[in-house]
């Protein structure tokens, strides 16, 4: 056992706070990168116990676009890394690009020095170094590996498949993995200038007097008062963003062979740095059977949305017919990522229309319940209304700082704070909860097996989700981390908390906690699901029971990458009694 002062160790590293966001570098591109090789599209399989991963710069093609990207052994996405739960692992990674990186082990356990965060865990591996990883495999499902640093949006992710130790619950004839991301030809540094600079810089489905969106005159007053738009779902859109699936834009003609009759297993992987995807396949049900790698008892849907860094493993049964169109709808609906399951070589599914825009409401807001009738979702997540006496439709009402807990720091990167910010656990996502056929919510999701841990939390914890859009400023209770300053949120080993997520703001969050798994409080005590990743709806609630039962110093941050790179992170601290973290 090892005691370790992180500030003493990533200050003995020469940690780059650019690593973290905190400081602007020169884009790849600019030293060279355009020179670099083209990717390939999809990924090689690498097995076994003793891995090599080669970061590189290089250039991407799709459809019309091209631009500077990032491979990890000449592919995007990188290598499959197919294991074995109980194997021991070690990865050789060589940096042979222009900028530092690392590699995040994206929902497994391991120990934190290899959990590969620039600035908590390690020093950014500069270039042309090498590092080692080295860790045994302590759990079988679908995950997936990224950098944590801007390189990831360029191309540097990858899939693992672990393969269980005992018999799967359920069977299955044909495997496949479909990763989603997305890819912009402009670089990531610029892309978060424009953000930076431009309030809804990529965000063209602005409404106007002219347009075909269902508002009223009151309501885009209302809009206009509170300097908000009810259009803006993402921050960066199909304007610049190509979807792909398995490194296949929608031109591309990715294609999956099938026989009719199979049982099809599907392991639906969101490495997009921006994007939410609402994916179905039309005239075909899916039976969802894990999220985030962990089983959930059976049950068929329709359509689901994945947060960012979620995955969700389903199986289908294609019969009739000779093709069926995967479509990953980009949330915001400004575009698709496409996949055709083939039961002969070039069979073509008929493709659907992107869908209308979707418009945020008053529940977005955080004053679900409070809406006057046709102005909000009905039935959204168990919301209780609230008196109407307690909402303006004046968009100071939503800057009551006096409802924020005295830990939250109220300043310039705080411009709104919900009102009445409901759990939202059976609400579908965005644009979805008023489809006719049916559509995943937290609440669906039971653990297969019971929660090991059937304590009752000796300790409950709030965190609010703030920000600015207009100054693209993002935080943890108003704070923006530093990683010279930062006060961790502190967990003693093996505490039993219940943690109540506040989302502040009208976006979504995929909340991401290193390290661990927690379990929704979604209304299955004893089941409830297992997950890394939590999506925060927005001006509403969320809660998850955590077992603080892996020391070390964790990342814990918003998915979306340019809010994680403009403050939306922290860290978690685990420490046993003694103080000391293993190695």
């Amino acid at each position: 056992m090892t005691s370790i002062d992180r500030r003493k160790f990533l200050a003995a590293g020469s940690v780059s706070l650019g690593a973290l966001g905190i400081a602007a570098a020169m884009p790849a591109w600019a030293r060279g990168a355009m020179g670099g090789t083209l990717a390939r599209r999809g990924s090689d399989v690498l097995s076994g116990e003793h891995l090599s991963l080669t970061v590189a710069d290089a250039v991407f093609e799709t459809g019309t676009r091209h631009g500077p990207a990032v491979t990890v052994n000449g592919t995007i996405p990188g290598p499959l890394l197919r294991l074995r739960e109980g194997q021991n692992l070690v990865v050789d990674l060589l940096n042979n690009s222009s900028e530092d990186t690392s590699v995040h082990w994206h929902g497994m356990l391991v120990p934190f020095l290899m959990d590969g965060v620039p600035g908590v865990s390690m020093a950014g591996l500069k270039p042309g170094d090498r590092f080692r990883y080295e860790f045994p495999v302590r759990q079988a499902g679908t995950y997936w590996w990224h950098a944590h640093t801007l390189q990831e949006p360029m191309g540097h992710y990858g899939p693992i498949i672990i393969d269980p130790a005992e018999p799967e619950p359920f069977a299955y004839d044909r495997d496949y993995v479909l990763m989603l991301s997305d890819w912009s030809p402009m670089n990531p540094h610029t892309i978060m200038k424009k953000l930076k600079v431009a309030d809804a810089y990529f965000n063209y489905n602005k409404t106007t007097a002219t347009d075909n969106y269902p508002l009223s005159g009151a309501a885009r007053r209302m809009w206009a008062r509170m300097r908000m738009m009810p259009t803006d779902i993402s921050d960066v859109t199909g304007s610049t963003y190509s979807f792909l699936v398995n490194g296949y834009g929608p031109e591309d003609g990715l294609e999956f062979a099938y026989r009719p009759g199979e049982r099809i297993r599907l392991r639906i992987i969101n490495g997009a740095a921006m994007t939410y995807f609402n994916v179905r396949i039309p005239g075909l049900p899916m039976t969802v059977v894990a999220a985030d790698g962990q089983n959930v008892r059976p049950f068929e849907v329709d359509e689901f949305q994945i947060g960012n860094a979620e995955t969700y493993d389903v199986i289908i049964e294609p019969r009739d017919g000779d093709a069926f169109a995967f479509i990953a709808e980009a949330m915001d609906r400004t575009g698709m990522g496409l996949a055709m399951f083939a039961a002969r070589p070039g069979a073509r599914a008929s493709l659907p229309e992107l869908r209308a825009p979707p418009l945020l409401t008053m529940a977005d807001m955080g004053m679900s319940g409070m809406e006057p009738g046709s102005m909000d979702h009905e039935g959204v997540g168990g919301a209780q209304p609230a008196p109407m006496g307690a909402m303006t439709m004046d968009g100071m009402s939503m800057r009551d700082t006096s409802r924020l807990p005295a830990d939250v720091k109220v300043g310039p990167g705080l411009d709104m704070v919900a009102m009445n910010p409901v759990d939202r656990m059976g609400y579908p996502g965005t644009g979805l909860d008023k489809v006719a056929h049916r559509v995943l919510t937290y609440k669906d999701l039971v653990a297969a097996k019971p929660n090991r841990d059937q304590r009752q939390p000796s300790r409950s914890v709030e965190i609010h989700l703030t920000g600015n859009m207009e100054r693209y400023m993002w935080s943890f209770d108003g704070k923006k981390f530093s990683a010279v300053t930062d006060d961790p949120i502190r967990f003693a080993f093996n505490e039993r908390v219940r943690v109540r997520l506040v989302n502040d703001t009208m976006m979504a969050h995929p909340i991401h906690l290193h390290g661990h798994f927690f379990e929704l409080v979604n209304g299955h005590d004893g089941f409830q699901p297992l997950k890394h990743t939590l999506t925060v709806q927005p001006g509403s609630s969320a809660t998850f029971d955590l077992t603080a039962d892996e020391p070390g110093d964790w990342a814990f941050h918003c998915h979306l990458i340019y809010h994680m790179h403009n403050g939306m992170f922290q860290v978690v601290t685990v420490r046993p009694l003694n103080g000391e973290v293993g190695q």
